[in-house]
C-alpha cells in the first residue's frame, strides 16, 4: 500500500471562494441568518469552524455550498447510484458482450426505479399540497439588521412596521400588530413555537443589509405548524424606493398565500412613490425614537426627525401621522406640557397627512383621540370606525375605541371589544389596556393581576408601574402601591402625572403631610412652568377636600384637560357623583346623553 493521499480542497476554493460568517453564508445563498443556521443543523449544509468552535466564527466554501444546493433539490439521491464507482473486471470476469448487458439491465432498473420514485414523490406533493390548510392569519417577524451597524437598526424596525401596515389593509388576512411581532426580536423560539403563541398559520421572517444607498431585503413565507419554507425572495433596490419595495414584498406575500384581496385593497398595497433617503431616514429616526420613548426629552428628538422629514419632502404624509402622535404624547398628563400648546399643533399634523393620503388609517385614528379629547364624541365615533374599516387589524384603533366606549359608560362593552381583540391578537392588547377597563369598571383584583402579568415580563416598566398604582389604591393598598409609583417618579424624571398619582397614594394611606408636600411642589413648580390643573384633582379627592378638588375641577375644565374624558366611570370620583358641581360638570363635557 501506498502513502496515504491527503485530502485536498476542490481548485475552485480559492480566497475569493470563501465566506467567512453567517451573514456572507446567508447573502450568498438569499436568505436570513436563522434559515441558514437551521439548515446547518438540521440538514447537513457544509459549514466550517475555526478551532475555538464558537458558533459566530464559521466560515464555507461558496463551492461547497453550490454542491448542496444542487445535492438538496435531488431529494430521491438515485443520481448518486449512477455515480458509484463502475464494476472492476479484475473482480467479475466476465465477456464484455455480458457486461454491457448486465450494465444495461442495471441501469434500466434504476431509471425504472428513479421514474417510479419521482412519480411518487410529485404524486405526494401534490396530493400534500392541495391538502394544505388556507393560510389566513399571518405574523411579520422583526427584520434582522444584517448591516453590521447597530445604528441601522431603526431602519430594520421601520421597514417591519410598513411591512406590517400594508398587509393589515387586507380584511381577510389577520395580520399580527407590531406590538406583538416585536416581542419576538432576536428569539431563539422556533417558528412552530412563534406561530403557537400568536395563533397564526404562517410567519414571514427575513433581513434587511445596507450598503450605502442602497438595501437588500431577504424575506420567506413558513407554515407555522410545519416549520416549512414555501416561498423566498430577495429584493435589491435603492433606498429612495424603499416604499416600492415595501409594497412588493406585500404583494408577492398575498399572492403566495392565495388570499382574496378587494380592488380597493390592491390600489393601497400597489400605492407606492419615491421618497427620498435623507427623507425616509428621517422619518423612520423619528418612529424608532418616539416608540421607545420614556421622557419628554425622547418625544422632543422624534419631534425634530419628523420635522426634518416635513421640510425636505412637504408631502410625505407618515411624517406628518408621527408628528402628531409626537404632540399627542407631549400633551398627556405624564410629560405636562400644555394641552392650549400642542393639540393645535398634533390637529394640523393628522389634518395635513388626511389632505396628502385621505385613506391613511393612522391618520383617521390620530384624528378620532384627538376629537375625544376634544369632547367632540360623534366626529370622535366616525372617525374610529372609519380607521377600523380601512385597517381592520389595527390593535391600537380596536383600543382606541373600547376606550370612547368606556369613556360613554359602556364599561363592558368596553372590555368586550378590547378582549376581542386580545384574541385576534395575543400580545398587542396589553395587560395594561385591559387593566385600566377593569379599574374603570371597580374591578380591581382583576385589574391588578393583568398589570402584574405585565410586570413579570417587564418588572421596572415605568408604564406598568404607573397603572398599577391606580387599581391598588383604589383597592385600599395604598401601602403597597406607594414604592412602586416611588419608582415611577424617580424613572419619569419627577413628571407631573407621576407625583399627582404618588400623591394620591400617600393621603389615601393617611400619610397627609406627604400628599401636601408633593402638592405644594405642583404648585411651586406651576409658578415657572406648566403642570395640569388635572394633576390636582385626585390628591385633594384622596384628602377628602372636596372644595378644593372642585377649584381644580373647573381649571381642568377650562384646560380641557384629558383626565374629564372619564367623568363617568374613574373611580377616583365616586364620592362627588351626587354633587351638583359634579352632574353640571358632566354635562358640560357632553357626556350624559345616552349614546
Amino acid at each position: 500500500m501506498g502513502e496515504p493521499v491527503p485530502p485536498t480542497l476542490p481548485p475552485t476554493q480559492l480566497p475569493g471562494d470563501r465566506l467567512d460568517s453567517w451573514k456572507e453564508i446567508a447573502a450568498y445563498l438569499s436568505r436570513d441568518v436563522t434559515t441558514v443556521q437551521r439548515w446547518e443543523k438540521r440538514e447537513g449544509m457544509p459549514v466550517h469552524r475555526h478551532q475555538h468552535d464558537r458558533m459566530g466564527s464559521v466560515y464555507a466554501f461558496s463551492s461547497e455550498l453550490d454542491s448542496w444546493v444542487r445535492g438538496r433539490r435531488l431529494r430521491l439521491g438515485d443520481e448518486e447510484r449512477l455515480e458509484q464507482t463502475p464494476v472492476d473486471a479484475e473482480v467479475d470476469p466476465q465477456p464484455t458482450g455480458t457486461w454491457r448487458a448486465r450494465a444495461w439491465i442495471v441501469l434500466g432498473g434504476v431509471a425504472l426505479l428513479a421514474l417510479v420514485g419521482l412519480t411518487y414523490v410529485i404524486t405526494r406533493s401534490r396530493g400534500s399540497n392541495a391538502t394544505q390548510p388556507k393560510i389566513t392569519s399571518l405574523a411579520v417577524l422583526p427584520l434582522k439588521n444584517l448591516s453590521g451597524d447597530p445604528t441601522q437598526e431603526y431602519l430594520a424596525d421601520g421597514m417591519t412596521e410598513a411591512l406590517i401596515g400594508r398587509l393589515s389593509n387586507i380584511h381577510d388576512l389577520r395580520v399580527i400588530s407590531r406590538t406583538s411581532a416585536m416581542h419576538f426580536k432576536d428569539t431563539q423560539l422556533s417558528v412552530p413555537e412563534i406561530a403557537r403563541s400568536l395563533r397564526v398559520d404562517a410567519i414571514v421572517e427575513g433581513s434587511l443589509i445596507r450598503e450605502g444607498s442602497r438595501i437588500r431585503v431577504t424575506a420567506q413565507l413558513i407554515r407555522g405548524a410545519t416549520d416549512e419554507h414555501f416561498w423566498s425572495e430577495t429584493y435589491d433596490r435603492e433606498l429612495r424606493d424603499a416604499l416600492a419595495l415595501e409594497s412588493e414584498v406585500a404583494q408577492s406575500i398575498a399572492r403566495k398565500v392565495e388570499i382574496t384581496v378587494t380592488g380597493e385593497e390592491r390600489a393601497r398595497l400597489v400605492a407606492a412613490r419615491h421618497v427620498a433617503p435623507e427623507v425616509y431616514e428621517s422619518y423612520l429616526k423619528g418612529q424608532f425614537t418616539l416608540q421607545k420613548g420614556v421622557t419628554k426629552a425622547d418625544i422632543e428628538e422624534s419631534i425634530g426627525h419628523f420635522d426634518e422629514a416635513i421640510k425636505r419632502d412637504p408631502t410625505f404624509a407618515p411624517a406628518y401621522v408621527g408628528l402628531a402622535n409626537a404632540y399627542g404624547n407631549l400633551g398627556t398628563i405624564y410629560f405636562g406640557v400644555p394641552a392650549s400648546e400642542v393639540r393645535p399643533k398634533e390637529i394640523s399634523a393628522a389634518r395635513k397627512a388626511l389632505e396628502l393620503d385621505p385613506e391613511l388609517a393612522d391618520a383617521h385614528l390620530l384624528l378620532a383621540n384627538v376629537e375625544q379629547r376634544q369632547w367632540q364624541w360623534a366626529e370622535a365615533e366616525t372617525e374610529y370606525k372609519r380607521a377600523l374599516e380601512l385597517n381592520p387589524n389595527d390593535s391600537s384603533a380596536q383600543a382606541g375605541f373600547a376606550d370612547w366606549l368606556l369613556c360613554q359608560g359602556h364599561v363592558d362593552e368596553a372590555l368586550a371589544r378590547t378582549q376581542r381583540a386580545r384574541e385576534h391578537d395575543p400580545l398587542a392588547v396589553s395587560g395594561l389596556t385591559i387593566g385600566w377597563i377593569l379599574f374603570q369598571a371597580h374591578r380591581y383584583n382583576e385589574a391588578i393581576q393583568e398589570i402584574r402579568g405585565v410586570l413579570a415580563m417587564k418588572p421596572d416598566d415605568p408604564d406598568a408601574l404607573w397603572d398599577l398604582g391606580f387599581p391598588l389604591i383604589a383597592n385600599g393598598q395604598a401601602e403597597e402601591a406607594i414604592p412602586e409609583l416611588e419608582k415611577v417618579v424617580s424613572f419619569s424624571k419627577r413628571s407631573p402625572g407621576s407625583i399627582e398619582l404618588l400623591a394620591t397614594a400617600y393621603a389615601r394611606a393617611g400619610r397627609r403631610t406627604e400628599a401636601l408636600r408633593l402638592i405644594n411642589e405642583l404648585k411651586r413648580r406651576r409658578q415657572t412652568s406648566y403642570i395640569p390643573a388635572g394633576a390636582f384633582i385626585s390628591p385633594y379627592m384622596a384628602l377628602r377636600d372636596y372644595d378644593q378638588a372642585f377649584v381644580w375641577f373647573e381649571r381642568a375644565y377650562q384646560e380641557k384637560s384629558n383626565i374629564l374624558q372619564f367623568l363617568k366611570v374613574h373611580p377616583f370620583f365616586d364620592p362627588v357623583r351626587g354633587d351638583p358641581r359634579f352632574i353640571d360638570l358632566v354635562h358640560r363635557v357632553g357626556l350624559d346623553q345616552a349614546r
